[in-house]
């Protein structure tokens, strides 16, 4: 079955089409629109520089070096030592997912027309993507402003064939990887360095992800939720429409209607309709409100990250239909950066009330089913310890969302005096991501085991198929067994795109 191909404009990447290509390893081509504006600009810069006309990073040094002019014969030089002296990173390496992300989002930037790059640039990068080539990126060396300067850096290298990268998950040298797909190490050209690396790309990766993820963690959140509810025999008077209508944040009413789909014909609840519970506590009765909170959140970084994937990011940027070239700052990561921290704080929060169900559930006083869910407690510990797993990454995650973007040092003898810190935002945005995927797995784990005691009661529509499905992969916890191998099974059922689409059969889908 041949691969599907997705042609790149420079305006069209969403965050699903993004993830789909490198997730999907769909091979990228250029459009033509794209190649007439890249030839545009690019007639430009050789003009310019025929007449010696000064333009930063073009015929000038960088940074503090600003007002140092470069002679026409070194301004290939110029481009090669800006590469070899930014790529000054450290720590271990990105994961290989980001790097491609990072390469095609670079891509998509220089597509616009607007950085003056050669088509043979373009062309390079395209090849080096399509080959599966995966570029060498350590994550730390970024201060989110003149871009991801040394990660991209790094990146960049493997287009001159220096230094190292990934080809088939084994690191190996950049010029080796290149000659088996007979591509050959370019030497840049007059601008073709800093428009390499004067962007947001890193930042823009990590979140890309991260949003991705975010996004199917919001749903699942409902669907951990309400199968919570059901163990506990709670109510679900307080997803009333009556409620939202009367607060109608948009978030809110779409995590209420999953809540009223997922348990519609509950035969738990029918059977303590009448048991004397006047309402819930706030983890289970709050869920429209927290939840729809996230949602909302989620829904602000995608807009604002979607407009960076489309944009222009180096410096300087070139206008051809006014033959102008302008020193600016589309490279600073703020944006970015404050996204990147309000995101981390929304999807902890996800996973702050998912590990108080889990509590609850656990707890045989406020939850009425055998203590840490285990029928011969004592001799068996049960579920216990998984929420310790769940309090320990909502402990830590509380650590990793202290915002990276209210910090600030100056860079380049105060040349770049303000810097937007939004690459470690990013970084640890993607770290509170992973983590909150195991705290809402535990949940999973605990609520189906908690139903298991209240057959042979039904769930509701959705929340039975979710029950289902868990079980015909994983079966109930009878003795003590090693919990962590349990985690990361029920990890793999619910991270399983197939989980969400039977539940979604039963429930209708979910927002």
């Amino acid at each position: 079955m041949p691969v599907k191909s997705f042609i790149i404009d420079g305006n069209n990447l969403t965050v699903e089409n993004s993830a789909d290509i490198v997730l999907n390893g769909m091979k990228i081509s250029l459009h033509n629109d794209s190649e007439k504006r890249i030839n545009a600009s690019r007639e430009l810069v050789e003009e310019w520089i025929k007449k010696d006309e000064v333009i930063y990073g073009v015929t000038t040094g960088f940074g503090e070096f600003k007002d140092i002019n470069i002679s026409q014969k070194d301004l290939k030089i110029l481009q090669r030592n800006l590469i070899l002296s930014h790529s000054a990173g450290v720590g271990k390496f990105v994961p290989d997912l980001i790097a491609k992300l990072m390469l095609l989002f670079r891509i998509n930037s220089l597509a616009k027309g607007n950085s003056g790059v050669r088509m043979e640039l373009i062309r390079t990068l395209i090849s080096i993507f399509n080959s599966d080539i995966i570029p060498l990126i350590p994550s730390r060396g970024s201060v989110g402003s003149s871009g991801d300067l040394s990660p991209l850096s790094h990146l960049a290298l493997l287009v001159i064939g220096e230094g190292n990268c990934k080809l088939n998950g084994k690191i190996t040298g950049c010029r080796t990887a290149l000659k088996k797909f007979n591509i050959k190490p370019l030497e840049l050209h007059a601008k073709e360095g800093l428009a390499l690396i004067n962007g947001t790309q890193m930042m823009s990766a990590y979140l890309c992800k991260s949003v991705y993820d975010a996004e199917y963690l919001s749903r699942l959140a409902d669907i951990a939720g309400s199968m919570s509810l059901e163990a506990l025999r709670g109510t679900n008077k307080a997803f009333s429409e009556k409620i939202q209508s009367v607060r109608p944040h948009p978030g809110q009413k779409k995590s209420a209607s999953n809540l009223r789909r997922l348990l519609k014909g509950s035969e738990i609840m029918k059977s303590h309709k009448n048991c004397g519970k006047v309402q819930d506590a706030y983890s289970l009765r709050c869920m429209p409100q927290v939840h729809g909170a996230v949602k909302d959140t989620i829904s602000h970084c995608r807009k604002v990250l979607e407009i960076e994937i489309n944009s222009a990011t180096d410096n300087p940027l070139l206008f051809p239909g006014s033959g102008e070239h302008i020193e600016g700052g589309n490279f600073h990561g703020e944006p970015l950066a404050f996204i990147a921290d309000f995101l981390a704080i929304a999807v902890s929060e996800l996973g702050n009330i998912s590990e108080r169900r889990t509590a609850r559930l656990l707890d045989g006083n406020l939850s009425g089913l055998p203590r840490f869910l285990i029928s011969e407690g004592g001799l068996n510990s049960g579920l216990m310890i998984s929420q310790y797993t769940a309090a320990s990454l909502v402990s830590e995650n509380k650590v990793l969302c202290h915002p990276a973007s209210v910090d600030s040092i100056p860079t380049s003898a105060n040349q770049e005096d303000h810097n937007s810190m939004g690459a470690f935002s990013a970084i640890k945005c993607f770290d509170v991501v992973n983590n909150v995927k195991n705290i809402i797995s535990i949940e999973f784990l605990c609520s189906s085991q908690g139903i298991d005691f209240l057959r042979p009661l039904k769930s509701g529509a959705g929340t039975e198929a979710a029950y289902s499905y868990i079980r015909k992969y994983s079966g109930h916890v009878n003795k003590d067994t090693v919990t962590g191998d349990l985690i990361l099974s029920m990890s793999g059922i619910i991270y399983n795109k197939e989980f969400m689409k039977e539940v979604e059969k039963h429930s209708g889908k979910l927002n």
